[in-house]
């Protein structure tokens, strides 16, 4: 029996409807946009379950492996299992406000979880399924989690770890004291909730990426992120009955963004591809079978993307945006005049859905972030006296306009969540520039940036111009301490194979490279060839860890592996 819609579906659908009729109109979306307040809303019940009805044999979820072998989940079914699922946590002694960590790959288990504890009014906490035992053991501490989702071939993960967490195993082999999957499948299948669920409540936590510090936990509500991704859907461009690819890993927020809540929010169909090794060439393959309409990519894949032949896929998406980090100006350019199309990219943060973008149909400048979404008021503050300022600043939200999809909070850390709202603005940590017609460049983080000879050197700059060289694959930039200069540039660097014959006459060729692009005072001096960068789990690079290594080996005198600049010293 179809739930009936609410008027939460009507407050939704009215704004997300809105957004559609302003696809490419960027004024009159931001102008006009006003984001639904609500003080009930349960997004699986009142949004998912409705509009499964609307269109019950719509693909929702449409997964193919690594042997190219292909399976959809409809909307109807997918509503009716995790009706089941939802039926199932509860007789297993979840309920509203448990705390649910979900440490699933790409599989269809991950959706009729999510949406199962969406429905019992419980909260997910999506974790990569590639931490490590000390990693999910302080995951579980610190959220206090009632029960772990997992797969049980990740059972060693779990042998610590506080007493009294269900633990349930998808999988062959399911450890004793654990629970089985399986048996969700014979549990009641209609779920009926013990109430309404307040807008307020917690629905997700999200741990960050720990690009500089150990992860803090984010805090989201039932509707800041939920509902909050219609400014993420309206960047995306994403439409009823797309077939939306975004290349993500589960466990991380760009997941939720691009693989959850902004496809179902336009009634389109998320797309997975569980290849065992990347490969450019397969992938636009599976792209070009399965008709995939909209892609995202973070700019690692992009840059993998542009190696290969782009001219094999024939029929390239609509829409093609890139989010994570920034993206270089020279992938742009490559895939553009290979399909046609321009990467648009955008910007946001496990803190919030996407307050910054290229939309649809606008200018897109290279380089760019682009400009606020609607219902975001972003401002730039000098980090220095926090006040408001237009050319060059600290990328903020303006607190007494607080936007929906912004979090709650740091779970259970006050001094944090004050921290980030100091001056009453939400600050990002991230440095951008704004040009005349309010576009955004990232500029880097605010401990990212450094100072040499007394001119500031943003990282994500010089990294760009480094990768327009053909021999590099990856580049990092970070201050390397002198005595003279306070500071001066140094490029880590991961190099093509075609380079690594001779790395001296390829250093030199970097160097001239940089030195016919860049201003003096940010000259590339030091380069160091490295076979890997240091990363997060989601792909970040760790510039705090190459600071923390570039001191030590200057505070030691040592000089070996670096090339130097022909003009330094």
């Amino acid at each position: 029996m179809p739930r009936l819609a609410t008027a939460g579906t009507a407050a939704v659908r009215a704004a997300r409807d809105f957004l559609f009729a302003h696809a490419t109109d960027y004024s009159g979306a931001v102008d006009g946009f006003v984001a639904p307040q609500l003080d009930e809303f349960n997004f699986a019940l009142e949004w998912f379950d409705v509009v499964a009805a609307e269109h019950p044999d719509r693909a929702a979820v449409t997964i193919v492996e690594a042997d190219l072998s292909a399976q959809s989940w409809s909307y109807g079914r997918l509503s009716e299992r995790s009706d089941q699922v939802a039926s199932w946590l509860r007789s297993i002694g979840l309920g509203r406000g448990s705390r649910v960590i979900v440490m699933l790959n790409n599989t269809i288990e991950l959706w009729e979880v999510m949406l199962g504890i969406a429905k019992l009014g419980a909260v997910s906490i999506p974790t990569s399924t590639l931490l490590s035992a000390a990693d999910v053991e302080f995951r579980v501490e610190r959220a206090g989690a009632d029960a772990v989702v997992t797969l049980t071939d990740l059972a060693d993960r779990l042998s610590e770890g506080p007493a009294g967490v269900l633990h349930v195993g998808v999988g062959a082999d399911v450890p004793d004291g654990w629970i089985a999957w399986d048996d969700s499948s014979s549990a009641e299948v209609r779920f009926e909730p013990d109430g309404p669920t307040p807008a307020s409540d917690t629905s997700l936590l999200y741990f960050t990426s720990g690009t500089t510090s150990r992860p803090k936990l984010v805090e989201h509500t039932q509707v800041s992120y939920p509902i909050g991704h219609l400014s993420t859907m309206w960047w995306l461009g994403v439409r009823p009955e797309d077939v939306h690819l975004n290349i993500s890993s589960p466990g991380w927020a760009k997941h939720a963004w691009s693989s959850f809540y902004s496809p179902f929010l336009a009634q389109a169909t998320v797309f997975v591809f569980n290849y065992a090794r990347f490969d450019a060439d397969q992938l636009m393959q599976v792209m070009e079978t399965h008709h995939v309409s909209t892609f995202c990519a973070p700019p690692t894949v992009w840059r993998m993307l542009i190696q290969a032949d782009l001219g094999r896929l024939t029929h390239p998406p609509r829409e093609l945006v890139g989010a994570g980090e920034p993206l270089n100006p020279e992938v742009i350019h490559r895939v553009r005049d290979a399909w046609g199309g321009t990467i648009r990219d955008g910007y946001g943060q496990t803190e919030m859905t996407c307050c910054v973008g290229n939309s649809p149909g606008q200018t897109v400048k290279d380089g760019s972030m682009g400009r606020p979404t609607p219902g975001y008021p972003v401002v730039l503050v000098d980090p220095v006296t926090g006040e408001q300022v237009e050319d060059e600043g600290e990328v903020c939200l303006d607190l007494a306009r607080a936007p929906l999809g912004l979090m709650a909070g740091y779970f259970e850390d006050p001094d944090a969540t004050a921290a980030s709202r100091e001056g009453g603005y939400h600050h990002t940590g991230d440095i951008a520039a704004r040009d005349a017609d309010g576009y955004l460049t990232y500029v880097g983080r605010t401990d990212d940036v450094f100072k040499a000879s007394d001119y500031k050197i943003s990282p994500f700059e010089l990294e760009s111009v480094l990768l327009e060289h053909d021999l590099v694959v990856e580049a990092a930039i970070v201050p390397s301490p002198d005595p003279v200069r306070l500071a001066v540039p140094k490029a880590y660097v991961r190099i093509a194979v075609a380079g690594q014959d001779d790395l001296d006459a390829t250093a030199s060729s970097v160097f001239a490279h940089a030195r016919d692009r860049l201003s003096a005072h940010q000259r590339v001096r030091i380069i160091e060839f490295v076979d890997d960068l240091p990363k997060t789990i989601s792909g970040k690079i760790r510039r705090v860890e190459l600071r923390a290594r570039e001191a030590e080996r200057v505070e030691s005198g040592s000089d070996a592996a670096q090339f130097l600049d022909r003009d330094y010293r």
